[in-house]
């Protein structure tokens, strides 16, 4: 069966269908990572966008039970070359069409790839759709320059209700703008006791808790349509330690007075490198966002720029300078793509080992 994918600005690829048979609209971004597709699929991040992967074989190891990043994937389409019909691997339970179809999300196989992708680095994210042969083309174009893509990504993939992941060592409360299981779980690999509560949770709420420190998670959408967390972070970073990654690394910037902006076409990908300002050390990082910090906007706060992209120089770690509070722009979780930046998540604990043992001093001193 044939389907299309159709651009706002009128452009047309028409290709084999697979997956879910239903039609969507969503922003069309592209991710350059040669493997994880069902990382991709199932991050919250890319709530409502049509993902094209620019390796050209995707599939050829299926989908396994392991590698999922949420229970319920929200992305709204996948657009590749060419989808393997046979996948091997030993961990292999479903294949790329299996799955989607399951998911009811819609695919499209066989369209030039590296065209659409030269467009939207050319033009920028587009909105699109995907639907059937029988849609005429100019009302499809007439009905996507209308259409405003909702901003309440967020809110969709957030958890509705807190629940922990118990551990002995110190207390985590995580902070779910559309988590990936990547973090929870190299946090829970540290022994932490996690606690994973809503986006729009209070300070108060959390401090109900005895949190040890706070992460805030990535997210899909514009950091600027979930501004009512921003207070909660403002309270948070002067009591424990914090820790925020993607979204939370820009809501963070955001909660301390600076700006934040749309890139053109966004970064994403598994290979992009990010140097360390403090050490001059590069990684290699995975990343998977459409705005950015404005560096400009960073100079009359209390933020130092920690971490810059070497590709086009944008803001990818800040850090306060009177709180034990950081943040990064890309994933150290990794899921897909490199693990070079780890690390961090030891520093975080590091952080709260320090204020740990500061408050035990100063309760000490107190006589308490």
């Amino acid at each position: 069966m044939k389907r299309q994918l159709i651009l706002e600005d009128g452009t047309v690829f028409i290709g084999e269908a697979f997956g879910g048979e239903v039609e969507k609209i969503g922003e069309v971004v592209f991710n350059t990572g040669m493997t994880g597709y069902q990382e991709i699929l199932s991050d919250p991040s890319y709530c409502g966008q049509i993902v094209t992967l620019t390796y050209p074989l995707i599939g050829n190891y299926g989908i396994n039970r392991d590698d999922f990043e949420s229970i319920n994937p929200a992305i709204a389409g996948f657009v590749v070359k060419e989808t393997a019909d046979f996948p091997s691997n030993w961990r292999n339970r479903l294949s790329l069409d299996d799955y989607l179809k399951m998911k009811n999300i819609p695919g499209i196989s066989g369209i030039d790839t590296r065209k659409l992708t030269r467009i939207i680095r050319k033009t920028g994210a587009l909105k699109g759709a995907l639907c059937n042969l029988n849609k005429r083309v100019d009302e499809v174009v007439t009905q996507l320059k209308a259409t405003v893509l909702p901003t309440n990504q967020v809110k969709q993939v957030s958890t509705k209700t807190a629940y922990s992941s118990p551990g002995r060592g110190p207390r985590v409360v995580l902070v779910d703008y559309g988590m990936k299981h990547g973090i929870l779980r190299e946090l829970t690999n540290r022994g932490c006791d996690v606690v994973v509560v809503p986006y729009n949770v209070t300070a108060e709420e959390v401090m109900h808790y005895h949190p040890d420190g706070v992460m805030l998670s990535n997210g899909p959408g514009d950091p600027k349509s979930v501004r009512k967390t921003l207070e909660m972070i403002r309270i948070i970073q002067q009591e424990v330690p914090l820790f925020g990654i993607c979204l939370g690394h820009q809501l963070f910037a955001l909660a301390n007075g600076a700006d934040t902006d749309k890139l053109k076409f966004g970064h994403r990908g598994s290979n992009h490198p990010v140097k360390d300002l403090r050490t001059g050390k590069v990684s290699i990082t995975s990343q998977n966002h459409g705005y950015t910090v404005e560096m400009n906007s960073i100079e009359n706060t209390d933020l130092t720029v920690t971490h810059t992209a070497l590709n086009d120089d944008t803001i990818e770690g800040l850090r306060h300078k009177h709180y034990p509070a950081f943040t990064v722009q890309y994933h150290p979780e990794a899921s897909p793509g490199p693990e070079d930046a780890n690390y961090l998540f030891d520093e975080f604990l590091r952080n709260i080992e320090v204020a740990t043992t500061k408050g035990e001093e100063k309760c000490l001193n107190a006589g308490i």
